[in-house]
This record gives C-alpha cells, sequence and structure tokens, in this order.
C-alpha cells in the first residue's frame, strides 16, 4: 500500500513539475523580462571566476551524488557555494569541510575544534572535499528530509523551498538565494530529468537507506550534527551600493564579495545578498 501511495505521488509530481517548468519568466537586473526553461542560462551576470572555479571543480562530485540519490546537483553546489564562501572558508582550507557539519551522530573521524554555538564546537575532518559533498548527502538522507526526495531531480525551486520547511535554515529569504545563485550561474544544467519509473525505483532505494541508518546510527538530534543555516540576506534597494550595505551590516566589502562569489562592486535591485556568516 506504502508503494502504491508512493508511485502515486511521485507521479503527481511528476505531471505538475513538467506543466509549471515549461514557460517561467526570469527578470534580469536592467528590468527586462524574458520566457527561460529550466535549462536556458541566464547569462554571466553578477559571477566571479573563484565561483567559477568552484563550479568546474565540484560539479562531478554533484552530478554523481544526485544519480545515486536525487538531490539536485545544482542544490548541492548552491549550498556549498554559500557555506564554504566558494571553498574560501576556513574549514573549507583547513578540514575539507563545506557544508560545516559537525562531529555528532555516528562519526569517528578526524575533527577540528572552532568557535560556533559554544568556543569550542566539533567540526568533522574529510580526507578531500569529495568525502565532504558524499557526507552531506548522508546528512540529508533521514526522515526529516525525506519527503524531500520525492521530489523530481531537476525540481531545484521545490528542494530549495523543501529544505527550508524541513529546518535546514531559519532565514525565510534561504530558497530564494538559492535559486538566485544557480540561476545566476546556470546551476540548472547540471540537473537532470527522470522518468517516473526511475523516479519511483531512485525514491525506494532512498526509503531503504534512511530506515538503515535509524537502525545502525545513534538517535542524535539533527542540530546536533548541522545546526539550521542562520545566515543574514539582505535584498538590494534602488541606490544601494555595495559599500553602504557593507557599513549597514558592519562587514566588510571583501567579505560580502567573498561570500557572495562577486568579482565587482555593482549591484541592482532586487539582488539578493549574504551579508553575515
Amino acid at each position: 500500500m506504502k508503494k502504491f501511495i508512493l508511485a502515486s505521488l511521485i507521479l503527481a509530481l511528476f505531471f505538475v513539475s513538467c506543466g509549471t517548468k515549461r514557460s517561467s519568466t526570469v527578470k534580469h537586473p536592467a528590468g527586462k523580462t524574458s520566457s527561460s526553461s529550466s535549462s536556458s542560462s541566464s547569462g554571466n551576470r553578477g559571477t566571479s571566476m573563484s565561483g567559477l572555479a568552484y563550479i568546474d571543480r565540484y560539479k562531478g562530485i554533484a552530478i554523481e551524488e544526485m544519480n545515486k540519490y536525487g538531490i539536485p546537483a545544482s542544490i548541492k553546489l548552491a549550498q556549498a557555494i554559500l557555506e564554504s564562501g566558494n571553498g574560501n572558508s576556513y574549514l573549507a582550507t583547513n578540514a575539507n569541510n563545506h557544508f560545516g557539519i559537525k562531529c555528532g551522530g555516528s562519526w569517528s573521524g578526524r575533527s577540528v575544534n572552532r568557535p560556533d554555538d559554544t568556543a569550542n564546537d566539533c567540526f568533522r575532518v574529510y580526507n578531500d572535499p569529495e568525502q565532504s559533498f558524499r557526507d552531506h548527502s548522508q546528512f540529508l538522507l533521514r526522515k526529516r528530509y525525506e519527503k524531500l526526495f520525492t521530489l523530481r531531480k531537476d525540481d531545484y525551486k521545490g528542494w530549495a523551498r523543501g529544505l527550508k520547511a524541513a529546518g535546514y535554515a531559519t532565514n525565510p529569504r534561504y530558497p530564494e538565494l538559492l535559486i538566485d545563485l544557480i540561476e545566476r550561474y546556470d546551476l540548472q544544467q547540471y540537473d537532470r530529468a527522470e522518468q517516473p519509473a526511475e523516479a519511483i525505483a531512485r525514491v525506494e532505494k532512498v526509503e531503504e537507506v534512511i530506515e538503515i541508518k535509524k537502525e545502525v546510527e545513534p538517535e542524535v538530534p539533527v542540530e546536533e550534527i548541522k545546526k539550521p543555516v542562520v545566515m543574514k540576506i539582505y535584498e538590494v534597494k534602488i541606490g544601494d551600493t555595495l559599500s553602504a550595505i557593507a557599513r549597514q551590516n558592519n562587514v566588510s566589502v571583501e567579505d560580502i564579495k567573498q561570500w557572495n562569489g562577486l568579482s565587482v562592486d555593482n549591484v541592482y535591485q532586487g539582488q539578493l545578498l549574504v551579508v553575515s556568516k
């Protein structure tokens, strides 16, 4: 009975998402609008070589994990860009930790202590960044996020909103920030559509993994392994400059540029910027 309900849900989502993806509208900085599909490019507005190089380096592992479990490659890359500052954060450079995952749960590997919720929080140290990307998938493979895996693996908007609804982040603008990053860097080009039968088989596999993890892993609150993303997000208004936004939020222009993968000081109305870590 459970499999029948699951199959019905996936089929419904498949046809709904197909209908909504055919005609979306992208608003560009100049105020013009244009019709686009999920595979169309929004150009390189607001991108940086640091961000582009980061994407080129890790798109392979993001696609590999998407094909295993159904987490859109665009979502994984956008989250990694945000949480590691294009791979420039302390945890990314010194611990290969690109998602800020802590030592809780069944972790028995190396660790590093850094101030976070407390002065001496324990974070996981990975052998290489790819291990961090795989562990991020394992973090999501739990009951709290289970419903997300019934979404199509090219439904990045559904995933962005679902992550916020499931408690991955506390800022109400988190979904929009992910979507903005994905469309700015054209990350949706790495997502892959799937047929309903493929989706059903994938979701059944994911359910099995989640159930096995429940049995073999210690019962630990999700927040002890990874706290919700709490970054402050600012929407650019008419007349704003990057330096004025930086002063208003008591950070440097260079901080904002690094956190958002910007190579220039230009901003545009409606742009979403991370202004705290």
